[in-house]
């Protein structure tokens, strides 16, 4: 049986370790980070673009967010969050310098997770 690969970029979450809200989870093949059950970021160790940084966000914060770390940017399929990937000469720093934006709770990191739907047929009987 084959063994999980292992993500090279989890080291990127070891600073939430500390923090009580911290969940790490699988998403897509990536490992995720959730802190007060915002999602924040995704580490992505696959093959591009999805190999660097994905940052949960919203449209209305990428603006401020690339003037104050100029490395990121829209995520080529997922527009909707920005992204650097991990070819970029400021990779380490950049994501350094999100990891301190999630542990400050910086308003403009983090989404809501939408609520997962319930699979066809896993809902109780009634009466249950």
């Amino acid at each position: 049986m084959p063994t999980a690969v292992r993500n090279s970029l989890v080291w990127i979450f070891d600073a939430f370790e500390r923090d009580p809200s911290y969940i790490r989870k699988r998403m897509f093949g990536s490992d995720a980070a959730y802190l007060d059950g915002n999602l924040c970021l995704i580490a992505a160790d696959r093959d591009d673009p999805w190999n660097g940084l994905l940052v949960c966000t919203s449209q209305e914060h990428h603006a401020a967010l690339i003037a104050d770390m100029p490395a990121l940017r829209p995520h080529p399929v997922l527009g909707k969050w920005l992204y650097v990937p991990q070819a970029d000469p400021a990779f380490e720093e950049t994501a350094d310098w999100l990891v301190a934006r999630v542990l400050e709770r910086d308003a403009r990191v983090g989404v809501e997770p939408k609520p997962s739907r319930r699979r066809k047929g896993s809902a109780l009987p009634k009466g249950a």
